[in-house]
């Protein structure tokens, strides 16, 4: 399992990783939120432990833009502080969890497990269908004929928004708030970039063009059938 620790504090950021390591997990450690950000949208993760207090984006701010973009994966969050509305807050925001600093590293695991075994046992939401192509929004795969595509979060997440507005066409800006967010502005060609990823997996997968670019609006999903 995948745990992603977005934790400022080298001591307590070693610490966990070193912890979790043995207890079995993979562990990226994030020292920053605007690196626990860009590594949450681009990996995939079974669960992410967040502290709240963090430079460059706050742990609120990162689950906020996580949850708006869809992604499902359990929150942990840490905090220093103990008033009721801060974590109340978090909980809103849509963390699963919490724990208040400073904290036993054996609950802390016990919490981890507890949540991987309750988004495991959650049942699969309907599944995205366009032509040959099929996107899950909760386990975050795509498939193409059956054929799964290897996607980056953020390429999900492209093609997941694009796929949800099937045959009606997206601007860029439109792409740039629901997929980065406040990230780029408006003259970034980042849409660009990554819609050629996606048509490069896509068409490694089909003939079909599934994808089209809409002179001076945008881009669709299309059934090319």
């Amino acid at each position: 399992m995948r745990v992603l620790v977005v934790e400022d504090q080298a001591t307590i950021a070693d610490a966990l990783k070193r912890g979790l390591t043995a207890e079995g997990f993979d562990v990226d450690v994030a020292p920053d939120g605007v690196d626990g950000l860009w590594r949450a949208r681009e990996f995939p993760f079974d669960v992410i432990v967040l502290d709240i207090m963090l430079p460059g984006v706050n742990g609120y701010e990162i689950c906020r833009t996580l949850r708006g973009e869809g992604l499902a994966t359990p929150i942990l969050m840490l905090t220093a502080k103990d008033g009721e509305y801060d974590i109340a807050d978090g909980l809103e925001l849509g963390a699963d969890d919490y724990l208040t600093k400073p904290f036993s590293f054996v609950e802390l695991v016990a919490r981890i497990r507890a949540l991987l075994r309750r988004s495991s046992a959650e049942p699969a939401s309907s599944t995205l269908t366009v032509g040959p192509l099929t996107v899950d929004p909760v386990r975050r795969e795509a498939s193409v004929g059956g054929e799964p595509m290897e996607l980056t979060a953020r390429e999900f997440t492209l093609l997941e928004a694009l796929v949800r507005r099937a045959g009606m066409p997206l601007t860029r800006r439109e792409l740039l708030d629901l997929v980065w967010g406040s990230e780029h502005d408006a003259a970034s060609n980042v849409v660009d970039v990554y819609v050629g990823y996606l048509r490069k997996k896509l068409g490694a997968l089909t003939d079909e063009q599934l994808l089209e670019t809409v002179r001076g609006v945008g881009y669709r999903v299309v059934d090319a059938a």
